[in-house]
């Protein structure tokens, strides 16, 4: 299934979603949506990456942003966006072992801003639930101040969480809350 049809799929589970719907326009006009390169922006895999009893993401202190956010990076070029948040949940925690679900799990427009060189420019995120099968050790990456498992609940909970961040615990709790 084509990006441009999965992304569809999910706007019709979440019509009143404008981080869809620009991922959407963005990905039928730009000519190299993919590319790091590209001057406005570009598309991100992110990792929802839980636990294996789905009590717990690991995230991760950005280094750049110095924020806690989930794992995921870019694209480089790779229109598969759930194996690239998969590559990058793997490139940032050095656990094995993980599997990523194929349906899209949330979207995000957000904008970075300039730093040294680079301009500021549109992160187009699209992010996937990545499954731990095991709590192995995470090994703390570059791109990285520190990681951590924290509770979803507390996320959810919590005011002063990042709002992509809470949006994406509150589905994982009506989620598992519906299949219960």
């Amino acid at each position: 299934m084509s990006l441009y049809e999965s992304l569809r799929g999910y706007a019709a589970h979440y019509p009143n979603d404008s981080h869809v719907v620009a991922c959407m326009a963005f990905l039928m006009e730009a000519e190299r949506p993919f590319d790091r390169d590209h001057a406005t922006g570009h598309f991100t895999g992110s990792a929802w990456l839980v636990d294996p009893e789905g009590q717990h993401v690991l995230l991760t202190h950005h280094r750049k942003l110095n924020r806690w956010l989930q794992l995921g990076g870019h694209a480089d070029g790779d229109s598969d966006l759930a194996a690239v948040a998969l590559r990058e949940a793997h490139e940032e925690s050095g656990m094995t072992g993980l599997s990523v679900d194929p349906a899209i799990y949330d979207v995000d427009r957000h904008w970075i801003p300039a730093r040294n060189e680079e301009p500021g420019h549109w992160h187009y995120d699209v992010r996937y639930v990545v499954r731990a099968h095991a709590r192995d050790a995470f090994v703390v990456s570059d791109e990285s101040l520190d990681l951590a498992w924290v509770s979803i609940r507390a996320l959810a909970d919590d005011d002063a969480t990042d709002e992509s961040l809470r949006r994406m615990a509150r589905k994982w709790l009506e989620r598992e809350t519906s299949t219960d």
